[in-house]
């Protein structure tokens, strides 16, 4: 390995952690001012709805969902919609970080656990979400995006 791979690759790593912490920070806030959509179904609801407040598309699989072929149909149809509505696109690996980021108890009953493979942070016109980690979430996909990376990929560790 050259010293140019040898920083390129240390630099890419200082990078990913950033983006991995703004995004965390992100959907930390917008939970707790209630501009987050969790699960399919509800985001695919809501970008009916209204897409024009839809600000970031976080599609989270873990290596058991790559054979569900119901869950990839449904990730290929909001890409394409989230694409047509210049909408931020980021996958994610790491669901039980996911969980632990946004607070989600272990389910003791019978109960479903929460489905978080699509959430979708928003921001109404009223009152806008103004943090630092969505614009660094957004600068990451749009320099994705000049790299011809549409889909910037992101693996969140747990801790």
């Amino acid at each position: 390995m050259t010293l140019e791979e040898l920083v390129g690759c240390n630099i890419t790593d200082k990078k990913m952690d950033t983006v991995n912490q703004a995004l965390e920070e992100l959907l930390v806030a917008a939970q707790r001012q209630d501009c987050l959509t969790v699960g399919v179904y509800e985001s695919a609801k809501l970008m009916n709805v209204d897409p024009d407040c839809v600000v970031l598309c976080v599609l989270a699989t873990d290596e058991e969902d790559q054979d569900d072929i119901a869950l990839q149909i449904h990730f290929t149809l909001i890409k394409a919609f989230c694409c047509d509505n210049d909408i931020n696109i980021l996958r994610v690996s790491g669901l039980r970080r996911l969980a632990q980021v946004l607070d989600e108890p272990a389910t003791v009953d019978n109960s479903e656990p929460r489905d978080f493979h699509c959430i979708l942070v928003t921001n109404s016109q009223c009152q806008p979400l103004k943090c630092q980690a969505l614009k660094d979430v957004g600068n990451y996909c749009e320099e994705s995006r000049c790299k011809n990376q549409w889909i910037p990929y992101l693996s969140l560790q747990e801790r």
